[in-house]
């Protein structure tokens, strides 16, 4: 008899992805393009998927424990802690402020103390260079942007503006070492591939977060982040013939929030400056990013319903006397 299924660390990104798609969807209707039922549609999907991954994932001490220190893995437990901001800031928020409030600050202080501990391990364990990939972003930088987006979003503006320091220099610091990686070690191995798009996605975030902070104002630092992001989201082009030769895993679902950030950034940047057609872009930008997370949703369900989604149960150890 077979063991067990190990539920991978990356589950998470499934939840995280619907959320970046709802806050997508939420910025387009507060300019008056979409309506709200839609992201709270999104929002109690995404609340159910990350309820059903964290019973699938943390059932499991022994396994959780060990990603813990897993240089692959580790990253992706953040996702467990940083979801519940978005959900919290952007359903929460509009009809229970206080509610909303204690959701964010008990996450921020998850979010923060995992991403300190990640840091330590990272110093403290030795670290393959192979093994180093973008969803190191994740606990710190993705964690500091979408911590600062929930604590301006609740009325904490010195404290959205604490972590959005902490985002930004853990970006400045990661972002060398992973683009070191990147450039002078061989390619990522196909599982880790996806991960990629994860690069397209501190530009995008920070610029989310920096529009929190400064009430959506295209300024000169607005226009610094955007210029390094349109650099990253053109070099995702580039990965196209590789993405394409995948077999699909959950690993896809790092697509999902990486690139509904980048549409969330650029639904402001449109609704800001409001050239010719202003709608008809965000309409564009919206179904664009619906019709990518749908698909990756649709894929899921097909795999899980064939059997083929997760890893194959681990066969038990054997054991008998000659």
């Amino acid at each position: 008899m077979a063991g067990p299924v190990k539920m991978p660390a990356n589950l998470f990104s499934t939840a995280f992805g619907l959320t970046g798609l709802a806050g997508a969807w939420s910025t387009a209707h507060g300019y008056g393009i979409s309506p709200r039922g839609v992201t709270d549609a999104l929002l109690v999907l995404a609340g159910a998927v990350w309820v059903l991954c964290c019973v699938l994932y943390f059932r499991r001490p022994r396994s959780v424990r060990a990603d813990l220190t897993d240089n692959i893995f580790s990253p992706f437990i953040s996702l467990a802690l940083i979801t519940p901001l978005l959900l919290a800031v952007l359903g929460l928020q509009p009809r229970a402020h206080t509610a909303a409030v204690v959701v964010v600050d008990v996450f921020i202080g998850l979010t923060v103390l995992y991403g300190g501990w990640i840091t330590g391990q990272w110093i403290y364990g030795p670290i393959e260079a192979g093994k180093i990939h973008p969803g190191y972003f994740l606990p710190t930088v993705a964690g500091g942007f979408v911590a600062s987006i929930a604590a301006t979003g609740v009325g904490q503006r010195r404290l959205g503006e604490f972590l959005f320091g902490l985002g930004a220099i853990c970006w400045l610091v990661l972002g060398s070492i992973i683009m070191n990686r990147l450039f002078v070690n061989p390619l990522l191995p196909p599982p880790l591939f996806p991960t990629l798009a994860i690069e397209a996605a501190p530009a995008a975030v920070a610029s989310v977060a920096y529009f929190a902070l400064n009430g959506s104002r295209i300024d000169a630092f607005a226009a610094l982040l955007a210029g390094y992001g349109v650099l990253l989201v053109i070099a995702q082009f580039r990965f196209l013939p590789a993405f394409l030769r995948l077999k699909f895993s959950p690993g896809f679902w790092a697509f999902t929030f990486a690139y509904a950030v980048v549409a969330n950034a650029t639904i402001t940047w449109i609704n800001v400056g409001r050239p010719a057609g202003h709608r008809a872009l965000t309409w564009l930008v919206l179904g664009a990013i619906t019709l990518l997370v749908g698909g990756v949703g649709l894929r899921t369900l097909v795999a899980v319903a064939r059997g083929t989604y997760l890893p194959k149960p681990t066969p038990p150890p054997v054991t008998g006397t000659a």
